[in-house]
């Protein structure tokens, strides 16, 4: 099951903005004016773009082959058995593999946290019994599971719980699986035994996925480890919002 964890209050500007430059975008177009016109246009245009990094594009998305963080400029994955160590302060950190990668949305400010904690503290106080003059209303069992469940915790607290779950999950079915498969299948005479031992020809095996290996360079690396390139329709952004101040100047 695929899930996608954004910050509600940025996507709702995100569009609101891109309603708004669509609209001027029109009203420049019709009532084009030469520079004057291209000058905003340039500056329309960076503004949308910073936008839609800042507030369209940042991202966490859960799928089943492992956690995707899309930030402004960069995308990151990284398999679910890869993942080491999730940590939150103001923003989720994942590591893998002794890199790590901060997670732009969602973040906790002060002003959440002080609020989680007084959730907490309700979910902590005890269920009002019913009588005559009930002050609130009482919880159903559901409703007291729920505040418990949230009791303390921001919404990147949850977001880092669910990954962290997933991930251990992800291993104990691996572990699993490879202690079926070697119960399952004997092991042939003179066959190495341990995963990378070297093979009656003298070729060391390769290693299996998520397992240590040797490098050219003699450094320790893990194959399905982090993985960070840049973000194509970011820099798309960016050329489209550098070309019109490229032509703001030349008309």
């Amino acid at each position: 099951m695929k899930q996608v964890f954004r910050s509600t209050l940025a996507t709702v500007v995100g569009w609101v903005w891109m309603a708004f430059a669509a609209f001027n975008a029109v009203d420049l177009i019709v009532r084009y004016s030469g520079q004057a016109s291209m000058v905003a246009a340039a500056v329309l245009g960076v503004l949308t773009a910073l936008v839609f990094v800042t507030c369209l594009r940042p991202a966490v998305i859960l799928s089943e082959e492992g956690v995707g963080v899309r930030n402004p400029l960069r995308n990151a994955f990284v398999p679910w058995r890869d993942v080491d160590e999730v940590t939150v302060s103001h923003s989720i950190t994942i590591v893998s593999g002794g890199e790590r990668v901060r997670c732009w949305v969602p973040q906790a400010s002060a002003r959440e946290r002080a609020a989680a904690a007084r959730r907490g503290r309700s979910a902590a106080a005890p269920v009002p019994a019913r009588g005559r003059f009930r002050t609130e209303p009482v919880r159903s069992k559901g409703e007291q599971a729920a505040a418990e469940a949230l009791a303390g915790k921001t919404h990147a607290d949850w977001v880092a719980e669910q990954i962290t779950e997933r991930a251990e999950a992800a291993r104990r079915a691996a572990s699993m699986a490879e202690a079926s498969k070697a119960t399952d299948v004997p092991t042939a005479p003179g066959t190495p035994a341990a995963t990378g031992a070297s093979t009656a020809t003298g070729t060391p095996a390769e290693p299996e996925a998520g397992t240590a290996a040797g490098t050219a360079d003699g450094t320790v690396a893990r194959a399905g480890a982090l993985k960070v390139t840049w973000a194509p329709s970011a820099l798309a952004a960016f050329a489209a919002a550098a070309l019109l101040v490229v032509a703001a100047f030349l008309v």
